[in-house]
C-alpha cells in the first residue's frame, strides 16, 4: 500500500497520545508523527498541517472532537494566545506525571540508564501565582496605546496583559498603572524593526517572603525626561516598591538587560529570605523564579548529602550562591565558580551579609577554574546552563574523582548526556534523581541527579 503524501493545509483526524519534550501534543496518522500545540493526551482532534516534513509535521487544532479527561479550563483568558505558558489547559497532577515521564525517557534514551530511580516531582507552593519575576516586552497598539505582555506563540506580537495568573499577584497592580504613566509622560516605546524609541521592557521583581518590589525600565538610551519625578511618585503610591531603576540596552539583540543599571529612586536591590539566609537581589540578578520549590529542592540536596561538617565542597556555575551559601554553613570549606563577574560580586556581598566566612568565589570559566583548585573536593555541585557542561568539565571531574556529585539541570536531555559520560566505565553510580517543578504551566522541569563514586574506584 502506497504511503499517504501529506502537504501543508491538509486536515487530519488524530488522537493525541503523548507530549513532546517541548510541550506539544503528539499524534499519528499512518506513519506521520504530528506535533500539535494546546492539546492533551486523550484529545481527539481534527488538525490542519502547517509545516510538513518527510516523517513528521507540525499542526494546529481546527476542531476538538473529544476532550481528554486531563483537559481543564485555563486560568488565563488569553492562554490560547500568550506564549508565556504552554500547559494551562492541562490538569496539574497530569503535568507532574508528564514531567517525571519526560525525565525517565531522557535518562533511558539519551543516558542509557535502564531503570533509573526517578522520584515523584517535588512541588511547593501553588501551581499559579508563583513567579517572583516578570519581564514584559513593551509595544504600541493603535487601539490601546502603550501595551506590555508576553509574545504571542511563535510570533513577536505582544499579547497585552493587565494581570498574569502565574506571576506573583502582588505584581499585577503595577502593570496597568505603569503603562498609563508611560503614555502620560510621552515616553516613546522602542521599535525593534527601526531600532528607534526608548522603552524596551518593563521588569518587575518581588521578594516572596519580604514583599519588597523592584521596578526596572529597560531603555535604549538614558534620555527619559521626568523619570526622577515619576519614579518618586511610584514609590509614594506603592509602599512595597523599594527601588526604581533604568537599565540601558542599546544593542539590536534579543537579550533583555544591558550591561549598566542606574538607580533612579529608592534602593538598588530588594531583600529576600531564602534557606534561612538574607539576600540582596538586584534587577539583573539570576535568582530562581519559584522561590518555594527552589528552597524545597535545596533541602532535598542537603538531606541527601547528610553533611558532617568536614567536607570540601565546590559549587560550579554557582551564580549568586543560592546553593553555595546554605551548604557552606554545613561544610568545612565551600568554593563557588562562576563566569559572570556581577554574580560573583553579588555572591560575595551575600556571604558577608550573612556572616559566612568559610566560602570563596572565583570568576572565570568553570572548565578552566575547576582544574586549578588546590583543595581536592569531596563534593561537587553542578548547575550549568541549559546546554550542559563543557566536555572538559566532565573530563576534569572524572580525573578528580570527588566522592559525590550533585548535578542540577533545567534540561533533562543535556543532563542525561552528561550523566552518561560521568558514569562511563562504572566510575560513578546514579543513586537517584529528584525532579522539581520550578515552572508550573510549562513543559520545563528542574532535576537534581545524585552521583556516588563507585566502591571499586574508592578501594583502588
Amino acid at each position: 500500500m502506497a504511503k499517504t503524501k501529506w502537504k501543508q493545509g491538509d486536515l487530519i483526524e488524530t488522537e493525541i497520545t503523548d507530549l513532546s519534550d517541548t510541550g506539544d501534543g503528539v499524534g499519528r496518522s499512518d506513519e506521520l508523527v504530528v506535533f500539535v500545540p494546546d492539546t492533551v493526551p486523550g484529545d481527539r482532534v481534527v488538525v490542519r498541517l502547517v509545516n510538513v516534513k518527510p516523517k513528521y509535521a507540525f499542526a494546529k487544532v481546527k476542531e476538538l472532537l473529544q476532550p481528554s479527561p486531563y483537559r481543564i479550563r485555563p486560568a488565563c483568558i488569553v492562554a490560547d494566545k500568550c506564549g508565556g505558558c504552554q500547559w494551562q489547559h492541562i490538569n496539574y497532577q497530569y503535568q507532574l506525571e508528564a514531567k517525571r515521564k519526560a525525565v525517565i525517557q531522557a535518562l533511558q534514551r539519551i543516558g542509557g540508564f535502564t531503570q533509573p530511580q526517578v522520584d515523584q516531582v517535588l512541588t511547593a507552593g501553588e501551581p499559579l501565582d508563583y513567579r517572583n519575576k516578570a519581564t514584559y516586552p513593551m509595544g504600541i497598539s493603535p487601539k490601546v496605546g502603550v501595551i506590555a505582555g508576553y509574545y504571542q506563540k511563535s510570533s513577536h506580537q505582544i499579547v497585552n496583559l493587565n494581570q498574569c495568573p502565574v506571576q506573583d499577584s502582588r505584581l499585577n497592580p503595577f502593570l496597568a498603572q505603569v503603562k498609563q504613566d508611560i503614555e502620560s509622560n510621552g515616553w516613546e516605546i522602542y521599535n525593534e524593526r527601526s531600532h528607534t524609541g526608548i522603552i524596551r521592557h518593563l521588569g518587575l521583581r518581588i521578594g516572596r517572603r519580604t514583599g519588597q518590589v523592584l521596578l526596572t525600565l529597560v531603555v535604549r538610551d538614558w534620555i527619559l525626561p521626568g523619570i526622577e519625578q515619576q519614579a518618586q511618585e511610584w514609590l509614594d503610591h506603592y509602599p512595597p516598591l523599594v527601588g526604581v531603576m533604568l537599565n540601558q540596552n542599546g544593542d539590536r539583540t534579543n537579550a533583555i538587560f544591558g550591561n549598566e543599571t542606574r538607580l533612579i529612586a529608592g534602593t538598588s536591590y530588594l531583600e529576600e529570605e531564602f534557606a534561612s539566609l538574607k539576600w540582596k537581589i538586584k534587577p539583573e540578578t539570576f535568582f530562581q523564579v519559584n522561590t518555594e520549590t527552589a528552597e524545597a529542592l535545596l533541602y532535598e540536596i542537603q538531606s541527601e548529602l547528610n553533611l558532617q561538617g568536614n567536607e570540601i565542597l565546590v559549587d560550579a556555575y554557582c551564580g549568586i550562591g543560592t546553593l553555595t551559601l546554605p551548604l557552606a554553613k554545613q561544610v568545612h570549606l565551600a568554593i563557588g565558580l562562576e563566569i559572570q563577574q556581577y554574580s560573583v560580586v553579588a555572591a560575595e556581598i551575600n556571604a558577608q551579609y550573612n556572616h559566612i566566612n568559610n566560602v570563596t568565589f572565583h570568576c572565570g570559566k568553570v572548565e578552566e577554574l575547576l582544574s586549578r583548585i588546590s583543595d581536592k573536593p569531596d563534593i561537587v555541585i553542578l548547575d550549568p546552563p541549559r546546554k550542559g557542561c563543557e566536555p572538559s568539565v566532565i573530563e576534569t571531574l572524572r580525573k578528580a574523582k570527588p566522592a559525590r556529585i550533585v548535578y542540577v539541570s533545567c534540561k533533562a536531555a543535556t543532563l542525561a548526556r552528561d550523566l552518561k559520560q560521568l558514569c562511563q566505565d562504572d566510575l560513578y553510580t546514579l543513586s537517584r534523581v529528584q525532579p522539581a517543578d520550578f515552572f508550573p504551566q510549562t513543559a520545563h522541569v528542574e532535576v537534581a541527579a545524585f552521583l556516588v563514586l563507585s566502591n571499586l574506584v574508592k578501594d583502588t
